[in-house]
């Protein structure tokens, strides 16, 4: 592919939750659309192995960090590396997470904890840091990974739909705040997802991962490049008009 041909080329992107499963996927996507990139995750030989694959593969520029960004200071350092290694950043892809997923009566404090920790406070802490140097370039493009569990109250998906429908909410809170700053702010709400996550729950509870697919009319689930692609739209100029707006890649399991 030319260079002209790379909708993301001098766009400077923040992944998170990137060294396996859905968010190396969008950094692949993202580098191959020719954006620059910043990984982040809690697993620092695993965000060396994507850094170089990135590189090696498809030529891209990347910079990482790695530590628990339910953490302030850790958030705050990754967009800080935005800047200091790129000089800019556009685009931030909130995918950290993980879901604890168990019976809402069998949760533990802490998995409680934890639960709002991954999914929530890894949002919040990277979008209030990454908000002001959007705003002073007048151009932004937040993309945050949601569930459409939320939407259709999967089993054992109580507590995670909590910390995911906090990030629904302040989809639409941010992007009425910020749009006319340049900056939108969406989601993508994936149904099931062929993950190595999903894979381990086929294989230790194969009645329940049925039932996980069993909501979805498409009979499967998602492929991590076709949550990935989703991204790669809001990701880029040609989705100028779209903020606020929660998009589900989910096989048809909720519908309007």
């Amino acid at each position: 592919m030319a260079d002209m041909d790379k909708k993301l080329r001098d766009n400077v992107a923040i992944v998170t939750g990137a060294a396996k499963g859905i968010g190396l996927a969008i950094a692949e996507r993202l580098a191959r659309d020719g954006a620059r990139l910043v990984l982040a995750d809690l697993d620092e030989s695993g965000l060396q192995q994507a850094t170089a694959h990135l590189a090696k593969e498809f030529g891209a520029e990347v910079a990482s960090h790695a530590g628990d960004l339910a953490n302030q200071d850790t958030a705050e350092k990754t967009v800080n590396l935005a800047s200091a290694r790129f000089g800019r950043l556009d685009i931030l892809v909130n995918n950290a997470g993980g879901g604890i997923i168990k019976a809402f009566a069998e949760h533990s404090p802490e998995t409680l904890k934890t639960t709002i920790d991954r999914n929530l406070w890894t949002v919040l802490w990277c979008s209030w840091y990454a908000v002001p140097r959007m705003r002073a370039q007048a151009y932004g493009r937040i993309i945050n990974l949601g569930a459409d569990s939320v939407r259709n109250g999967l089993w054992d998906h109580a507590a995670y739909n909590a910390a995911k429908g906090g990030v629904h909410g302040l989809t639409t809170g941010m992007a009425r705040e910020f749009a006319r700053d340049g900056i939108t702010v969406n989601t993508v709400a994936p149904c099931a997802v062929n993950t190595p996550q999903m894979m381990a729950i086929t294989k230790s509870n194969p009645e329940l991962a049925a039932k996980f697919v069993s909501v979805i009319p498409m009979g499967r689930p998602a492929e991590m490049e076709e949550v990935a692609s989703m991204v790669s739209y809001l990701a880029s100029a040609e989705a100028s008009f779209v903020t606020g707006q929660v998009i589900s890649v989910n096989g048809g399991s909720t519908m309007l």
